[in-house]
């Protein structure tokens, strides 16, 4: 092993610097993550968004009082969520359930789809137009036929969940299947590498970027496709779309409202969920 130049005689060479690695080390990685925990106690992280709560919850009441049949104040919101929590709770948790087993349908086909659409050229051809055809169809004209078809059970908000699912988790995952970089893969052919074996580690790898891109897109849409299935179903009795439609009619607008607030902070949990996910997973990734 050649010394560097100038180094005085019998000393070690200084080992190479790990600049250029793709994957971070774990100095890094701990600094990163105090980063993250340091950055919530700053005033510039979570001010702005305080800001924009009072600024919203200021133009409400205005909005209350200039339009009483549209808003209500949030006082009586508030009040109808504390007078009877169980009765949210027990919606939420059926539309929940609906959102999650249909997105967790759409999530496999549409996964092994783009498995087959990555690897297989004729598929792709005959099953993207297809796909495209799907995603432009309004969803919800077909709720009521799935209605017809299906009864008033659950069957029609887990399918109509897993259309809407379906579409940007096909598009997102097979564009990941196939962005693998040309040179790493031509490292794996030099090794008469399966396709199976590409696909194993090295393009289900890549792909998971994209993967979680698509689950923060279709989780909130999985709480939309399953409360419009409720709301076309006029004889569900459960759910938050039951809820809303039911309210409607009666002219309840704090808990039509009521429902809508569950809805929205539901699936903004819902999105936190995945990207804290995200970040659990891909720790090792360099966006």
């Amino acid at each position: 092993m050649s010394l560097q130049p100038g180094a005085p005689a019998g000393t070690q060479p200084a080992p190479p610097r790990r600049t250029h690695l793709l994957v971070p080390t774990p100095e890094q990685l701990a600094a990163r993550r105090l980063r993250r925990r340091t950055r919530l106690l700053r005033p510039a992280y979570w001010l702005p968004f305080v800001l924009l709560l009072v600024v919203l919850a200021i133009g409400w009441g205005i909005g209350a009082r200039q339009m009483p049949y549209l808003f209500v104040p949030l006082g009586e919101i508030a009040g109808v969520l504390s007078e009877d929590p169980a009765y949210f709770l027990q919606n939420t948790l059926v539309t929940l359930g609906e959102a999650l087993v249909g997105l967790g349908i759409g999530f496999v086909a549409a996964f092994a789809l783009a498995v087959v659409v990555s690897e297989v050229a004729v598929v792709r051809r005959a099953v993207m137009p297809f796909a495209v055809v799907l995603s432009v169809t309004p969803l919800v004209a077909i709720a009521p036929l799935l209605v017809v078809a299906l009864g008033f059970g659950m069957a029609p908000k887990v399918v109509l969940t897993a259309l809407v699912c379906f579409f940007p988790i096909l598009i997102n995952v097979a564009t990941g299947l196939r962005a693998v970089p040309g040179p790493v893969l031509e490292v794996y052919r030099t090794v008469a590498a399966s396709r199976l074996e590409v696909l194993r580690y090295l393009r289900v790898p890549a792909s998971l970027p994209y993967v979680f891109a698509s689950l923060r897109i279709v989780f909130p849409l999985s709480m939309i496709g399953a409360v419009v299935a409720e709301l076309a179903a006029a004889g569900s009795a459960d759910g938050l779309g039951s809820v809303i439609q039911v309210a409607s009619s009666q002219n309840r607008l704090a808990t039509v409202w009521a429902a809508i607030f569950v809805l929205a902070a539901l699936g903004s949990l819902l999105f936190w969920f995945v990207t804290l996910a995200e970040r659990r997973v891909l720790h090792w990734h360099q966006p």
